[in-house]
């Protein structure tokens, strides 16, 4: 039973995205969660060493390499699956 994956931008452009990075608390909350920690592990895996260097260019405007990653991160049932807990433990606007 195959699903559409959601894209980065799709993620990162919705309210409750856009809610949960004005409200320092809830950032470092999502950041100390092992659901994050699982997906930084999986991205770490994937990129080979390179996630340092596609956060770094996505801090200066290119987001490419970065969604990439998280796309390919993404088409596992694990990765699928940590994204998905992930959005569901933002709060709601």
């Amino acid at each position: 039973m195959a699903k559409e994956q959601p894209k980065l931008d799709h993620l990162l452009n919705t309210p409750q995205a856009e809610a949960v990075l004005k409200n320092k608390d809830a950032v470092m909350g999502l950041m100390r969660s092992p659901d994050t920690q699982k997906l930084l592990e999986l991205l770490n895996q994937k990129g080979g060493g390179g996630l340092k260097s596609a956060a770094d260019a996505a801090m200066k405007g290119d987001p490419s390499s970065l969604m990439g990653l998280l796309e390919g991160v993404m088409k596992s049932q694990e990765g699928s699956a940590v994204v998905e807990r992930i959005q569901k433990s933002i709060p709601k606007t």
